[in-house]
Formats: C-alpha cells, sequence, structure tokens
C-alpha cells in the first residue's frame, strides 16, 4: 500500500471515530456509514434521511446471532465476520440500538423486533466499513446506507463524508508491519539493569511497538524472545484478572538470568481490541461471559491480534531464529508463516489465583494455550 493510501486510510479511521461520515466504494457498491457509538443522533438522522428509506444496522453475522437476529452460529463458523444488514425502522427509537451494544439493557429480544427490519447480507463494502470500525478502536457496529455503485442521492455529499476505495481494507492488504524505528534509550530496569527500548512507529500511523531489548543477545544463536500484547490493568495496575503481568515481569527475569533476549511489546491491548472494548468484554465476563464469547458478542473475534509487526521488529535487530517464551501455539505458527523460525517452544506458565482462575482455564479449552 502506498503512503498515500495508508494517509488516506488513517483520516478514515480518524473521521468514523470523531462521529463523521466515511463513503466505502467498490465496483459495486458504495456504503456511507457512521459510528452509532460516536455519532450525535441528528447526523445518524440526516443520514437515514437521505434516500427517503431506512438506513441499516450494519454488523457481523455472529454479532447478529448473538443479539437474537439469526439462529446461532458456531464460535469457530468462518461465516461468522459476514456482514449483515437490518433496515432501522425509526432512527430516533433508540431501541434499535441493543442490537449494536450488548452493554445496553431492557427487554433486548422485544426492542429489537420492533425497531429491526428483516437482515439480508452485506456486500463487500460493508466488510471493509466494518473492518474500519475495528481498526478505530469502535465497536463493530455501523449505520449505514448501501447502494449500487454510484447511485448514492447527492444529498450525500452535506455530510461531506471522507471518500475511500473499500479495497484498501481487503484482508492482508494492509500493511501491519512497514516500521520505521524512531527511537532507542538506555532504560535500566529493576529485573534487568542492562536493558533498552526500542521504538518502532507503523507507517499507517498506528501505535508505536516497542522492543524491550534486554542485556546482549547474541544474533549468532537462536535468542529468548517474547511476544507480549500490551496490558495496561495486567502490566500497569497488577491487575489480577489475567497473568499478563507475571509474564512480562517474568519474561524479563529469565532474559536477564540467560545473558539477553527480546521482548517485543504490541499495542495491541485486549487481543487486539483495544482498552475500551477490554473493559466491555470484562464487564461482560461479570455478567457470566468467559473471555472467549465476551469478545464475540461485542462483534470481535476471540483474537483480533496481526504478529506480523512482530517478525519485522525481530528482522530490524538481525534475529530470524528465536527461542519462544509461550504457552500460545499460534504465535509459533503465526511467526513461523511470517519468516521468524521457532526452533523451540519455552513453557511461560505461571500459578493461577482466585481471579484469573476462570479465565486460565478458558485460554487453555478454547484457545488451546499450553497451560
Amino acid at each position: 500500500m502506498s503512503d498515500a493510501n495508508e494517509r488516506h486510510l488513517q483520516r478514515a479511521q480518524a473521521e468514523l471515530r470523531a462521529g463523521g461520515a466515511v463513503l466505502l466504494r467498490d465496483d459495486q457498491n458504495d456504503v456511507l456509514v457512521m459510528s452509532p457509538e460516536r455519532a450525535a443522533p441528528d447526523r445518524l438522522a440526516a443520514l437515514a434521511a437521505l434516500t427517503g428509506a431506512p438506513a441499516d444496522l450494519l454488523i457481523s453475522r455472529r454479532r447478529a446471532a448473538l443479539a437474537g437476529l439469526v439462529a446461532p452460529i458456531d464460535s469457530d463458523d468462518p461465516r461468522g465476520v459476514e456482514p449483515v444488514a437490518a433496515p432501522i425502522r425509526d432512527i430516533h427509537d433508540p431501541s434499535w440500538r441493543l442490537a449494536a451494544d450488548p452493554m445496553l439493557s431492557g427487554d433486548g429480544a422485544t426492542a429489537r423486533a420492533h425497531a429491526l427490519g428483516r437482515l439480508r447480507p452485506a456486500g463487500r463494502a460493508s466488510a471493509a466499513a466494518i473492518a474500519l470500525a475495528k481498526r478505530g478502536g469502535l465497536l463493530p457496529a455501523l449505520v449505514a446506507v448501501e447502494r449500487p455503485a454510484g447511485q448514492l442521492p447527492g444529498a450525500a455529499a452535506t455530510l461531506d463524508p471522507v471518500v475511500i476505495d473499500a479495497r484498501l481494507l481487503k484482508e492482508g492488504q494492509i500493511a501491519a508491519g512497514h516500521l520505521t524505528q524512531v527511537a532507542e534509550a538506555r532504560v535500566p530496569l529493576a529485573d534487568a539493569e542492562n536493558c533498552r527500548l526500542i521504538a518502532f512507529r507503523p507507517a499507517d500511523g498506528g501505535p508505536e511497538h516497542l522492543a524491550i531489548v534486554v542485556g546482549e543477545p547474541n544474533p549468532a544463536a537462536p535468542i529468548l524472545a517474547r511476544l507480549h500484547s500490551e496490558c495496561f490493568t495486567g502490566d500497569l495496575l497488577g491487575s489480577l484478572r489475567c497473568d499478563c503481568g507475571e509474564q512480562l515481569k517474568g519474561a524479563i527475569r529469565a532474559m536477564a538470568a540467560s545473558g539477553g533476549g527480546v521482548v517485543l511489546y504490541l499495542a495491541q491491548e485486549g487481543r487486539g481490541i483495544g482498552l475500551i472494548n477490554k473493559l466491555r468484554a470484562y464487564a461482560l465476563q461479570d455478567r457470566g461471559l468467559d473471555t472467549v464469547d465476551a469478545n464475540l458478542t461485542l462483534g470481535y473475534e476471540a483474537d483480533e491480534r496481526d504478529f506480523r509487526p512482530a517478525a519485522e521488529m525481530l528482522r530490524a535487530l538481525g534475529h530470524t531464529r528465536i527461542r519462544l517464551l509461550t504457552n500460545n501455539p499460534a504465535k509459533v505458527v503465526a511467526l513461523g508463516t511470517h519468516g521468524i523460525e521457532v526452533v523451540e517452544r519455552v513453557p511461560h506458565a505461571f500459578p493461577a489465583n482466585g481471579h484469573n482462575a476462570g479465565y486460565l482455564s478458558t485460554k487453555a479449552r478454547r484457545a488451546g494455550h499450553m497451560l
């Protein structure tokens, strides 16, 4: 993807987060979208009034199933990510939001039946719109007007949308890599006084990733490495709901004891759904869902992370063969796919406490973690 396209994609993401409109186009359809999480009610009403027909609630098939709008679908069914659209009978009636936001309370089934029309499959541009919402850390639920290419009314211009080619959001086309090293400093740590932090910035304007280089790792041998997704609650606050803080500190201690290693501290909070949505998932877990079902209920996949940046960071540091500190076999597979040889998986488990036993059990039972 060119630098110009990456900047344009970033502008569209920012506009959606700010409550504005984005128009996504491909060779089949145009879809004009806003986020009900961010857009003001009058803006949503203006979008709905464009054609004289109801605007749609645009969500994934899995989210629609969990909201009771379609038949249940297995959590690992690949059709779950397909977009579907339901006409919003009255944009001024807040009950339609129940299908988009699982945090809302009330008689959900009755409200949804009253507020929404019959679901139908949505087009490729709509799938790109949902991907854009995810990139912006928003709930993947949008208010949309979808029409055949070139047939949106001229009044759409009054919403001043950012116009973007939907193909830029095609799976695998977004440049998760293309990182640039932008800063480096020595930062002595309590468990590793000989330590450097190296910051990498992605070309698409997303958040920076950090390499924590402990000691003097030898590039001629497989180094000890860990892929650690940032966790504000666990790493910084010492939350007992997860094992992230223990894993981070434990990795640094292990590397210091062995003479060196690299922790890749990745800006992928909450398995890639962001801090706000992670807190929403926690609230759903307090209502009885496990960590996997909470993410699915929000409209995300169980794990939205991309480990391509980790592979690029390792190559930039001169390491292509590693001993990986992890309990997650998916990380081993992902790194291999992106050109990093994992010569050994080094177990990295810590005892459960009274708050995270269920979380750890779910990781083992439903995500295949070796605990």
